[in-house]
């Protein structure tokens, strides 16, 4: 006779096993959980037709489920309008809310797809009471039995603190709705969330939407989120913006402060940058560091206020050659301090003590011989990386608009025209110090250069966004010498045909050896 103790407990463990059984698929096969595989192939078999995947490739792996398979399935199901939505089927436990799915919307998403078959592998179709309801009594004409939707519950975890609820609620609505509307100022909590639940339709639609929302108060949070969430395409439309728009926008702005330093560093190293002088993104870049260092600013002061900020630092040493400038050097060494050929600028500089002594020393230098050589810059070997930069931020209210600028004794006019609507030409020319309408800004302390020639190495940029993408024509790098008389004097023109706005056209030029 069995003891009753071994025989209540065989019973008992019996039970248990018999608990862990679990159902496949919309069948009633059910099988040990246990086993990785317990050679049902019928099972196995009707798990696959309900779920419309490829039985002999799940045969390969036959506990991995084909997760694309079933997304692509349900997916083109939505299309056709072959699944109706009714009474939610799923619970997803998230954020501390209880939100209801409908199975072929979740399927959308690979993380709910990944969680719920997980639950569904683990036997988890047989929710509490309190989650079955019954659907609402029909009426007499429509006399069909409904039986109670079982519910799956499912939960997700989310540590991403840019994921809110708002956000989150947002991004499971565009399970059922492709273009649900998605604020801007939301849009970062919804592309998290997108991320979280592989959701790659909404992520990319939110990339696009952050592209072209691109400003100087969310240049920072997208970049950062681009580079957070490995999404090049949204990093690189920052970096190009901001290459336009350093100097033009965001540097009159107090949102120059947030400017991460990686970021403004990209920036500095493109040949792409705008600017209106070399002198104009010095100002630009000491007011960053300003702005860095006084956190209770928040207002953008007047060029004066920065100087005299620094120049009350002591004498000791410069400004990046102190333990908090080191890791500022980097910037300052992508400037072209060579452009800087105002007198009054470089005394400025000076007067400051933020630059090292041997860099403004060597600058100094080589605008001296530069001047005995006749305009020579015999200091610059790579164009690219050195040519002196001027620029013109071409608005669409004007027709005409030049500038004149001067550089060891050559006046050079700079100018743009508009055409018509859509037609623009840049170019430079070679003016006479007498013919300039107001000689006495340009020509104030500049040396007058007698040399009826002059060789120049030129090149002339213009770009402009149009619907989010940027357009960039270009001269490309030409030798021409330029004289006083017409058929010398004027530059190659650059001719382009767009209906972009504001258009950031660049002269960059080197005078060669001669």
């Amino acid at each position: 006779m069995l003891n009753p103790i071994f025989f209540l407990s065989l019973i008992t463990k019996q039970h248990k096993v018999r608990l862990e059984r679990r159902t496949v698929g919309s069948t009633n096969r059910w099988r040990f959980p246990k086993e990785p595989f317990s050679g049902d192939l019928l099972a196995l078999s009707q798990m696959c037709k309900a779920l419309s995947i490829d039985f002999d490739k799940a045969l390969e792996n036959p506990d991995r489920l084909c997760i694309p398979q079933l997304q692509k399935f349900f997916s083109e199901n939505l299309k056709n309008g072959a699944i109706q939505s009714g009474e939610a089927d799923v619970i997803l436990e998230c954020l501390g809310y209880r939100w209801e799915l409908h199975q072929p919307q979740l399927f959308q998403s690979k993380t709910l797809t990944k969680l719920y078959l997980v639950a569904l592998t683990r036997g988890t179709t047989n929710p509490p009471r309190e989650l079955e309801k019954p659907l609402p009594a029909q009426l007499p004409e429509k006399i069909k039995e409904r039986f109670p939707v079982k519910k799956m519950i499912i939960s997700l975890k989310i540590n991403d603190p840019v994921v809110t609820k708002v956000a989150f609620a947002t991004a499971l609505k565009s399970l059922y709705i492709s273009e649900v509307e998605v604020n801007l100022d939301d849009v970062l909590g919804v592309l998290a969330s997108a991320h979280v639940l592989q959701f790659s339709s909404l992520f990319q639609r939110c990339v696009v939407m952050m592209m072209n929302g691109l400003t100087p108060s969310t240049i920072k949070n997208f970049y950062l989120a681009g580079c957070k969430y490995k999404e090049e395409q949204l990093t690189t439309a920052c970096v190009k913006w901001l290459e336009m728009n350093l100097v033009p926008l965001v540097g009159t702005q107090i949102h120059l402060r947030k400017i991460p330093q990686e970021l403004l560093h990209k920036v500095l190293m493109s040949p792409r940058l705008f600017t209106f002088s070399e002198f104009h993104l010095l100002k630009t870049i000491l007011l960053w560091v300003y702005l860095q260092l006084s956190h209770s600013i928040q207002a953008i002061p007047i060029h004066e206020t920065v100087l005299a900020f620094f120049n009350s630092v002591p004498k000791k040493c410069c400004f990046l050659d102190r333990d908090i400038g080191h890791n500022l050097m980097p910037l300052f060494l992508c400037l072209r301090l060579h452009g800087i050929t105002r007198g009054k600028d470089l005394e400025e500089l000076r007067h400051i003590n933020f630059i090292p002594e041997a860099w403004l020393v060597q600058v100094t230098a080589n605008h001296y011989h530069a001047l005995m050589s006749g305009g020579d810059m015999a200091y610059l070997k790579d164009f690219t990386t050195q040519a002196v930069r001027f620029g013109l931020l071409f608005n669409q209210e004007y027709t005409t608009y030049s500038k004149v600028i001067a550089i060891y004794g050559f006046f050079f006019e700079i100018k743009g025209i508009r055409h018509d609507t859509t037609s623009y030409s840049f170019y430079m020319q070679r003016v006479r110090h007498t013919d300039l309408e107001s000689p006495s800004e340009v020509c104030k302390c500049s040396p007058v250069s007698l040399r009826a020639e002059r060789l120049v190495k030129y090149e002339i940029r213009a770009q402009t966004l149009v619907d989010g993408k940027w357009q960039e024509f270009s001269t490309n790098q030409i030798m021409q010498k330029f004289g006083f008389v017409k058929s010398s004097c004027k530059s190659h023109a650059l001719k382009i045909q767009t209906v972009g706005i504001p258009i950031y056209a660049s002269f960059a030029f080197i005078f060669p050896v001669s």
